[in-house]
C-alpha cells in the first residue's frame, strides 16, 4: 500500500521536532519511521533534499529559517557540554569542520550580539529544557566571569539601545523588547496591537540584547506569548528601578 505524501511530511516535521528542530537523514529516517526510499522515490520527490525543503527544512539539515536561532543554540550547548565552557571562536571553527550544521562565529555574533549577549541568552535557553539541565552552572560560572566586559565603554564607536517596557492598553499585559530607536519602535507596535500601547520604561545600555534577555530569564514564568509577560506592580517597579546599564 503506497504512502502518502502529506504523511511522509508529517513525519519528517515529527522526526526532526524530537530531534532538536533538525531534519533527520534518510538513514535514520527510515529507522525511526519505517518509511522506505523505496515509498517516496520518483514517487513524490527525485532525492531526500527535495523532500526535506517541501517540509520546511533546508538540504544540509540546518533547519527551516525561522528556526534557526534555535538551532544555532542547540549547537551552542552541544558545543558547550563538549568543551565543559562556552566555545571561544577557534573551537567553533575547528568543530565546524567536521560538522557543517555548526554555526560561524559570525552568524552567533549576528544573532545574540557579544559573547555575554549570547551566554546571557544560551543560558535562559537550557534552564527552559531539563536536557541541558547540566549547563546551567557552567553557563552561569561563565556569564560572571565575563560580566565585566560588558559594562566596559570602549571608545566613540560604541552603540547605545534601550530595553522598554511596553503595557496593552489597561491589560495585564506587557512587552519587554529592545531597539536602537525607541521612538520608531513603539511606532511599530502601535501599529500591531487593536488597543492603545503605553510606553512605560526605557533602559538605556550599550548591552540591549544582553539585558533584555536578563530581564526575559527573571520573568521566564511569567511570560505569555513572545515578548509579553504578564507582570504585578512589583515587577514593574523593579524594572524601572533600572535607568543607565554600561
Amino acid at each position: 500500500m503506497a504512502i502518502d505524501k502529506q504523511k511522509i511530511i508529517s513525519e519528517i516535521i515529527r522526526t526532526a521536532k524530537e530531534n532538536g528542530g533538525i531534519a533527520l537523514g534518510m538513514t535514520r529516517f527510515e529507522q525511526e519511521t519505517g518509511i522506505r526510499k523505496s515509498d517516496w522515490e520518483a514517487k513524490y520527490w527525485t532525492k531526500w533534499s527535495d523532500a526535506l525543503i517541501e517540509a520546511g527544512y533546508s538540504p544540509n539539515q540546518f533547519g527551516a529559517p525561522a528556526c534557526d536561532k534555535e538551532l544555532v543554540l542547540v549547537k551552542l550547548a552541544e558545543l558547550t557540554r563538549v568543551f565543559g565552557h562556552y566555545p571561544n571562536k577557534n573551537e567553533i571553527k575547528m568543530r565546524k569542520r567536521g560538522d557543517s550544521s555548526i554555526p560561524t562565529d559570525v552568524t552567533i555574533r549576528r544573532l545574540f550580539g557579544n559573547k555575554y549577549s549570547a551566554v546571557n541568552v544560551l543560558l535562559s535557553f537550557v534552564k527552559n529544557d531539563p536536557v541541558w539541565s547540566d549547563l546551567i552552572e557552567t553557563l552561569e560560572n561563565e556569564l560572571e566571569r565575563i560580566m565585566p566586559e560588558s559594562n566596559v565603554v570602549a571608545d566613540d564607536t560604541l552603540k547605545i539601545g534601550y530595553v522598554y517596557l511596553m503595557q496593552h492598553g489597561n491589560r495585564n499585559e506587557y512587552k519587554i523588547g529592545y531597539t536602537y530607536d525607541a521612538i520608531r519602535r513603539e511606532g511599530e507596535i502601535k501599529i500591531q496591537l487593536p488597543e492603545r500601547v503605553n510606553p512605560i520604561h526605557y533602559i538605556e545600555t550599550d548591552d540591549p540584547s544582553g539585558i533584555e534577555a536578563y530581564w526575559h530569564r527573571r520573568f521566564s514564568q511569567k511570560r505569555k506569548n513572545g515578548e509579553w509577560f504578564e507582570l504585578s506592580k512589583l515587577d514593574v517597579r523593579a524594572f524601572k528601578r533600572w535607568r543607565k546599564i554600561y
